[in-house]
């Protein structure tokens, strides 16, 4: 009779390690797919991975450098403010 219990109890401990590798399969798959998503909902939203929230993307700065160039030149409105007064500056 021992002989059989021990033939169960292995058959049962090779029952139990397939589970346990099927699991662990799946779990990778799972966590695969979880990555994937957000990678997708990341994408469809514009973050962008490895940069904080309230920090400027490389397009933002740039067109914050654009957005500057527009603007006045403060050195320009002096000497146009310069050419409107009565005062003559040697």
């Amino acid at each position: 009779m021992c002989g059989n219990r021990v033939e169960e109890l292995e058959s049962r401990v090779k029952e139990l390690e397939a589970s346990v590798k099927g699991l662990t399969d799946e779990l990778v798959e799972c966590k695969v797919r979880v990555r994937e998503l957000e990678d997708a909902v990341d994408e469809e939203l514009g973050f962008i991975p490895g940069h904080e929230f309230g920090k400027a993307t490389d397009s933002e700065t740039e067109s914050g450098a654009d957005a500057d160039s527009t603007k006045p030149d403060p050195a320009d409105g002096e000497a146009e403010e310069e050419a409107d007064s009565d005062i003559i500056v040697a």
